[in-house]
């Protein structure tokens, strides 16, 4: 209740990006008052690694692996960091996170600001190994391509942040998925997503791999890569980044317009995201770990992610609207 008047009256009153830097600050100095709290919560096995938990932070939040402990320190399991390009990259230019209120959702064109693999490699390799098994969250690291890499060079790109970032991952995360950097999108075709995975999986050892995919696929398309992420020996599929679609908002319609391109997030995207995990599992059978992502707000959005054939779960901007304590709500509710 007081983090729903805190964002009522005053974080929607701020920016967006800025009010996320502003909170995340917060969060990694409250890390010492964190650390001593239980993680909630029933172990997960999945793709050999032993998860605290079933609820996991999606990519995107911490881009650049800062705040992976205060992060695990509110209950997640898992935190996936990134998205990391081989290159650094500003992102595209600001405003570029927008709160739909209406709909509990979020627009974002960030355009995978980050600091790039080399630095986030650095960083992680100063922290040391806290993720699965030793301690802290199981670590995973999601990464794409950088922008002033043309599509031709794609994989070579792909291939360097695998190498960098890998010996640091508990797992990795081949995001071809965001609609935020041109043509980054069309590498999800079976032909031309085939050559990046294997690049990547030759590059990562065995380190589990994962695809994300995106809710806009037709559901030909999702058991095409389906099918493909058992052929070239994946882990598991991600389902499901941000859609590009409006249908059905209750936000005005002007606001929509006003507010412009970008990736919608949130409440809008639960039944998508459900029916394609359910389309995913009724195709890989327990072949591969299925992430169920995108619009799980309650206890019960969870359970039927689960029930739909999830592994695992993870949640960004459910946990931006409802606050620090959400994660632990969120499991217990499970549980």
């Amino acid at each position: 209740m007081i983090y729903s008047a805190l964002f009522d009256h005053g974080f929607t009153r701020v920016d967006p990006e800025r009010a996320h830097h502003l909170g995340f600050r917060a969060l990694r100095a409250a890390r010492p008052v964190l650390a001593s709290r239980r993680t909630p919560g029933r172990p997960v096995e999945a793709m050999g690694l032993r998860f605290p938990n079933v609820l996991g932070l999606a990519a995107g939040f911490d881009k650049n692996a800062v705040g992976i402990d205060a992060l695990g320190a509110l209950g997640f399991g898992h935190v996936e960091v990134g998205t990391v390009t081989g290159e650094p990259q500003p992102g595209n230019p600001r405003p570029r996170l927008f709160r739909l209120t209406a709909d509990r959702a979020v627009v974002n064109r960030m355009g995978f600001n980050n600091d790039g693999a080399e630095a986030v490699a650095a960083r992680l390799a100063a922290r040391g190994r806290r993720g699965a098994g030793a301690g802290g969250p199981v670590l995973g690291i999601n990464i794409g391509k950088s922008k002033v890499v043309p599509e031709a060079e794609a994989v070579g790109d792909y291939e360097k942040s695998a190498r960098l970032l890998a010996p640091h991952a508990d797992y990795l995360v081949v995001n071809v998925s965001s609609p935020n950097t041109p043509g980054l999108r069309d590498l999800q075709a079976v032909e031309k997503l085939e050559p990046i995975l294997l690049a990547v999986r030759a590059v990562a050892g065995g380190v589990p791999l994962l695809v994300k995919i995106a809710p806009d696929l037709a559901d030909d398309d999702v058991l095409a890569v389906a099918d493909l992420a058992v052929a070239v020996g994946l882990d598991g599929v991600i389902a499901t980044n941000t859609t590009i679609s409006r249908a059905g908002l209750r936000t005005p319609v002007d606001r929509i317009e006003a507010v412009g391109a970008g990736g919608l997030s949130g409440r809008p995207l639960t039944e998508r995201s459900l029916e394609v995990v359910r389309l995913l599992r009724g195709r890989v059978g327990d072949q591969l770990t299925l992430i169920g992502v995108g619009g799980i707000t309650t206890a019960d959005d969870a359970r039927a992610r689960l029930e739909a054939g999830a592994d695992l779960l993870q949640g960004y901007t459910a946990f931006v609207y409802e606050g620090p304590g959400w994660p632990r709500r969120i499991i217990q509710g499970v549980a």
